[in-house]
């Protein structure tokens, strides 16, 4: 009743009030992995980010006083993360004794994480069997099965993020998500290409026809995340021309955009041999925290 209430709350302020307020945080709390998939780079860094608990409990604070009420903490991996003696569950406790209603963890799903005091889990899931492993490395698709089938968990739901090595899996991805038990839900996603990875990146005319079944198996009923106008609209850039002013990230020049994905608005600002309305990502946190960066900008959370 007290989250219902807030969100009723928070809406009417946003909608007739202009008061805007963010109302979910998305926290990377380290960049350590146990993995080297090859669309990320974090295994790379030679110092990677690993934020101390009293760091965590600052940045949970300052966004329980913004307005948010929902967290989801990010890597890296997760599931490794550790100060002194606190791991993951001590940041869930301690984000819930702030106050906010809901915390989420996303994971490679390498290490067990069943007893998880998170109220929903996102697992990355690149394609069933060898499409996975071709990604991620030998042996991850046989520990994530194991993993999330005895996790027990009534909300745990899976992200694929398409690209060259595993486009043709997508359909057989979302039938084996449906027919999962551990499985409430699959979001598909497009890899965004960065230095060194874009023998990764789909062509226009590809990300389209997948998008086309995706919208079918949608409509068909199975338990895909991404709504239909969300679907459509990934191609259209959706920044006013005021936000487009502030969207001067070297690697998005030319480019808008979309619900959740950067859209190709501008081939010669780019360089990009893509087409215009092309689109994808880097990863859902990396959308959230792009899109909190620009709201900030804009002095939405004076």
């Amino acid at each position: 009743m007290k989250k219902l209430f807030y969100l009723g709350w928070w809406f009417l302020r946003a909608r007739f009030f202009g008061r805007r307020a963010p109302l979910q945080t998305v926290l990377f709390i380290s960049d350590i992995c146990n993995l080297r998939c090859k669309h990320c780079s974090v295994y790379e860094l030679k110092n990677p980010h690993n934020m101390t608990y009293e760091q965590v409990r600052e940045h949970l604070q300052y966004s329980y006083d913004l307005g948010s009420r929902f967290v989801d903490f990010e890597g890296g991996e997760v599931t490794i993360w550790k100060d002194g003696d606190k791991r993951i569950n001590d940041l869930i406790d301690l984000a819930k004794e702030i106050g906010f209603f809901s915390c989420t963890i996303t994971t490679n799903a390498q290490l067990p994480f069943a007893g998880s005091k998170a109220d929903s889990i996102w697992v990355s899931l690149d394609g069933a069997g060898s499409y996975h492993e071709e990604v991620r490395g030998k042996g991850t698709f046989a520990k994530l099965e194991k993993n999330i089938a005895e996790c027990g968990h009534k909300h745990l739901s899976v992200n694929m993020v398409v690209n060259t090595l595993n486009y043709t899996a997508v359909e057989d991805t979302i039938e084996y998500a449906k027919n999962n038990p551990a499985i409430e839900q699959i979001s598909i996603n497009f890899h965004t290409p960065f230095e060194g990875t874009e023998y990764l990146a789909l062509d226009m005319d590809k990300r389209a026809e997948i998008i086309d079944k995706v919208l079918e198996y949608k409509k068909k009923g199975y338990p895909i995340m991404n709504s239909k106008s969300g679907l459509k609209l990934m191609k259209t850039n959706q920044l006013s021309p005021q936000l487009m002013k502030d969207f001067t990230w070297p690697q998005y020049k030319g480019y808008g955009y979309g619900l959740g994905v950067r859209t190709l608005v501008d081939r010669a600002v780019s360089g990009s041999t893509g087409s215009v309305g092309e689109f994808g990502w880097a990863g859902a946190a990396g959308g959230a925290v792009l899109i909190a960066e620009l709201l900030y900008r804009q002095g939405y959370f004076d």
